[in-house]
């Protein structure tokens, strides 16, 4: 006859206590991490999209050279997909982009109403994210490399 007892939770600490103290600290701190694991997501989506539009750029230039050489008849095609593969990380990038700042501004909105209740300190504030300033940048300079390869004009035409 062993019975199955339900394990007890340990009563929540008092406000002011140790216990109480150290839980404030330790969600605190889970917050930051929180943060900087939503930056490590960002940086895998500035690496995918920075190479789909580096590889789009490259295959566009190539084949724009090629068929400026004259040892193509047309380039048109292979051009196009260069122009698809920049278009596809810059939507990637926009996407991850808009995925990153609503998440923070939720992980922002949680952290304060918790701040408020007395549940965490909330004295460490959460620093600018370089990471959201790079993509942001990449997103800046993928819309220059679209617009210049589709209008051949600007500081990636092929003129």
């Amino acid at each position: 006859m062993a019975s199955n007892p339900r394990p007890r939770t340990p009563p929540d600490p008092e406000p002011g206590s140790i216990g109480h103290e150290l839980a404030a600290r330790q969600t605190g701190m889970s917050f930051q991490r929180t943060r900087m694991s939503a930056d490590r997501t960002l940086m895998a989506v500035i690496r995918t999209s920075l190479s789909l539009i580096g590889f789009g750029f490259t295959i566009y230039q190539v084949f724009q050279k090629l068929h400026e050489s004259q040892v193509l008849k047309s380039a048109r095609a292979p051009r196009r997909f260069g122009e698809a593969l920049v278009v596809l990380g810059i939507c990637m990038l926009v996407v991850g982009i808009g995925y990153h700042i609503a998440f923070m501004l939720g992980l922002r909105r949680l952290r304060t109403d918790m701040k408020l209740e007395g549940l965490i300190h909330g004295e460490s504030r959460f620093p600018p994210s370089m990471t959201l300033i790079v993509a942001i940048l990449l997103l800046l300079i993928g819309v220059l490399a679209i617009f210049s390869m589709a209008f051949d004009v600007g500081p990636f035409g092929s003129s």
